[in-house]
């Protein structure tokens, strides 16, 4: 066993460039023994210093790297090995650089690829020959790709060329991060400037709600993990309570990375010592504690903060409960945080500081009475304030730092190696694919750039049961046929309903199963007339819940989430008419990849250079859905307005915001930071009550974004209000936080802003209401990653 293991390392090392044995024959006039080239280091590989790296200092990353990722057992000799080796060779950079965590992946990849023990042991030789041929192709701390790297498997050599390419491997295996994004017969190197395609549509993926990965969060070990057991549309009855376990796992342990909720012990020790010494000195606010529910028992008339998932009792009155109980909630005197800036409704995830009560006498079981653990307390919990969680940004989930000019680099902390969607991890593609975004969408003076390529066309409300739609898309369609060839944007989404009324409901007004196909078979002889769009464009189609099959028993009303893509016995049309505009067209099938129409679902997530930018697109009623449930709270009172306190924005940063119009001008950054951590949580929304000129939609607009962002979940609703498929429910999460969020709601007013690095748009109907004639549109692009409103008449 051993010596297969050694004779396989030996297959595997690396073999380094060296000089070719010169000819001793008299006509080349060369020399008998041949001459050694000096050889002489890089003057750009900066030097390293090495240091002594105790093991019990490598061991949480050693622990992470080996054992959580790549399933294999370091021994302690293996582990004083690596330290000496990391401390030699990377110096003070292995941790603050984090050159240690990309030397441990390629260890452990060399290790697996060898056929190895699951155990690593420092003694032998197995250790030092992967060590020794690491070393080999090393330079400054880091690995050079040009000597070693592969995307195929770990330092693997090129005999034919002194580049190593990264190709794409065709199965997408999600258990190595690094070959999950699948880069299509794509030639790319990490410092290489010649990229094969300046297409951005090259770099685009669309991952529909039912083949993203199942992820569920593991509270005890801090981690995601991929959930082994099979979906199934009829899943066991627990996969109810897992779904909802998992949002309160993913709100909480977000909310106690938040600085609100993390206690400062040098704050607390010197608090009372700096308020002796200079009663004017400003002392930072206590941060805020979490008190589980069944903790309230035995401490009536104290004040706490609550966790919880809003509902409502079986005799109708409103509940908070968590994982451990649930108690009944009284908000005669609450105030929503911020005032009039965001809906609460039941089955929303909120925070809520107020005091208990406890009552003298339980009636009925219950902790406290006959009950356990997981039961309704006694007593009632009054509400002094009511907010939902502060919000993440997407950066500080995945431990990246932004250091502006488009440089990043990785921070401790975070879920960097996780994969949410299959298309490679933060961690393990992050840096190249933004190295790669960089360079295809952000060198404007070369010449096959062109702003037009980075584009993304959403339209939305498409009813191809009225003509005035279809006249609208000839319009559109014909304005950017207009423009130059590698101008053309690079997607078009079309989001439904398709129909003005649900089809196969009997008794609509929009037919029938035929009809229905009727009307795509129209959007294919438009389409026909626009080859030089089709061919170099991917359209995107997600239904609404008057689209087949859904519609069919819910007429209309909300179907089960996430929705599926429409049935290809209606799209066939659509897609022969591609399949004619990509056979007329004369073009390099590997620098313009050929135009294709996606039928994907309800949720969808669009990827641009992998895990570089994430755009989500949701289809709901959503906003009409919220008032209709959404609590009601007491009007404000002058008292109310007198306490209140800023929320850390200046009053020239309010008007700032003001001024803006929701449709159509340049996004901004609303609510930054949710409150400052006090005893009574400050009331934000004052300075909004005082400013009537806000623009009702930008309002609206604020209020939908908040609120949707700040739960981190797509349909914040109990589950017998908008049904959920419970082992695809992870489908609709919004963590981390996407690059630019799409929520289609045609009851919403069109808009477009930027909430804690998101980017959230609503295109509204293409025909706008009340505008004869007029049909809107949003435009989302890739290189500013931003979004406007378009406008035309037709």
């Amino acid at each position: 066993m051993v010596a297969h293991v050694v004779s396989s390392f030996s297959q595997a090392t690396i073999t380094c460039e060296t000089n070719p044995i010169s000819s001793s024959a008299a006509a080349f006039g060369t020399p008998v023994h041949p001459i050694r080239r000096k050889q002489t280091s890089d003057a750009t590989t900066p030097s390293i210093l090495p240091i002594s790296l105790p093991p019990a200092t490598l061991r949480p990353l050693a622990f992470r790297t080996f054992t959580k990722k790549h399933n294999l057992t370091l021994t302690s000799s293996a582990l004083q090995t690596i330290a000496t080796f990391i401390g030699t060779h990377c110096g003070s950079g292995w941790r603050e650089e984090g050159l240690a965590e990309k030397i441990l992946d390629e260890m452990a990849k060399v290790w697996k690829k060898n056929g190895a023990s699951v155990i690593v042991p420092g003694e032998g030789s197995d250790l030092a020959n992967v060590l020794r041929n690491i070393e080999g192709c090393m330079a400054g701390g880091r690995i050079v790709p040009q000597r070693a790297l592969s995307r195929h498997g770990s330092l693997v050599h090129d005999q034919g060329s002194s580049n190593t390419a990264l190709m794409k491997s065709d199965s997408l295996s999600r258990d190595d991060s690094q070959q999950s994004l699948g880069l299509t017969a794509l030639e790319l190197e990490d410092n290489n400037e010649n990229i094969q395609s300046h297409n951005p549509r090259y770099w685009l993926r669309i991952v529909d709600a039912f083949e993203q990965p199942r992820l569920t969060y593991n509270a005890t070990q801090k981690m995601f993990e991929v959930v082994g057991k099979r979906a199934s549309l009829l899943p066991d009855p627990t996969q109810r309570m897992a779904l909802l376990r998992d949002r309160y796992h993913m709100v909480h342990q977000r909310l106690l990375r938040n600085e609100a909720f993390q206690t400062s012990t040098v704050t607390t020790s010197r608090s009372k010592t700096l308020e002796h010494s200079s009663p004017e000195m400003v002392i930072p606010p206590q941060a805020y504690k979490l008190t589980p529910i069944a903790n309230l028992l035995g401490r009536s008339g104290s004040t706490h903060v609550l966790l919880g998932l809003l509902g409502t009792s079986p005799t109708g009155n409103l509940v908070l409960s968590d994982l451990t109980a649930s108690i009944a909630l009284e908000l005669e005197h609450a105030r929503p945080i911020p005032e009039d800036g965001a809906w609460f409704t039941p089955g929303m995830i909120v925070l809520a500081e107020g005091l208990y009560e406890e009552e003298e006498s339980v009636v009925g079981p219950g902790l406290g009475g006959d009950g356990g653990v997981g039961g309704s307390i006694g007593g009632i919990f009054h509400v002094a304030s009511l907010g939902g969680p502060p919000c993440e940004r997407r950066n500080v989930t995945l431990g990246v730092i932004d250091n502006g000019e488009g440089s990043h680099t990785t921070a401790a902390g975070g879920f960097g190696w996780t994969d949410f969607l299959g298309v490679g991890s933060e961690r393990a593609n992050g840096s190249m694919m933004r190295n790669v975004e960089k360079k295809v969408l952000g060198q404007h003076h070369l010449p096959h750039q062109s702003p037009g390529r980075s584009r993304v066309i959403i339209l939305g409300e498409v009813n191809l049961d009225n003509s005035r739609t279809l006249e609208a898309l000839k319009k559109i369609l014909g304005l950017y046929a207009l423009e130059q060839a590698d101008q053309t944007p690079m997607a078009f989404v079309l989001v439904g309903n398709f129909t003005r009324n649900a089809v196969l409901a009997g008794g609509g007004g929009s037919g029938g199963s035929i009809e229905y196909k009727e009307y795509f078979d129209g959007l294919a002889s438009i389409l026909s007339d626009y080859s030089s769009i089709l061919e170099d464009s991917t359209f995107v189609f997600i239904p609404g819940d008057n689209d087949p099959w859904a519609s069919a028993f819910s007429a209309g009303a909300g179907a089960v989430l996430p929705k599926r893509a429409l049935p290809e016995i209606y799209t066939s049309r659509v897609k022969r008419v591609f399949t004619t505009a990509n056979t007329e067209a004369k073009k390099s099938t590997d620098q313009k990849p050929k135009g294709e129409a996606i039928w994907s679902t309800n949720p969808s997530r669009l990827t641009i250079f992998g895990p570089a930018q994430e755009l989500v697109i949701f289809r709901d009623d959503i906003s009409g859905r919220l008032r209709r449930k959404a609590l009601r709270f007491r009007p404000a009172t002058e008292s109310d307005t007198l306490n209140a306190d800023s929320d850390g924005r200046s009053r020239e940063d309010e008007d700032s915001d003001d001024q803006q119009v929701a449709a159509g001008q340049e996004p901004m950054d609303v609510d930054r930071i949710i409150e400052s951590a006090e005893s009574v949580v400050p009331d934000s929304g004052a300075n909004e009550r005082s400013h009537p000129e806000i623009p009702a939609n930008l309002h609206t607009a604020r209020k939908l974004v908040k609120t949707v962002l700040d739960q981190g979940y797509l349909s914040p609703f109990p589950l017998t209000d908008r049904p959920v498929l419970w082992d695809f429910g992870g489908s609709l999460n919004l963590y981390p936080l996407p690059t630019a969020l799409v929520l289609m709601d045609p009851e919403a007013p069109p808009f477009a802003l930027t909430y804690e690095g998101c980017h959230a748009m609503n295109p509204g109907a293409l025909i706008a209401p009340g505008k004869r004639g007029v049909a809107q549109w949003m435009e989302y692009d890739a290189r500013t990653r931003k979004a406007k409103t378009r406008a035309v008449r037709f």
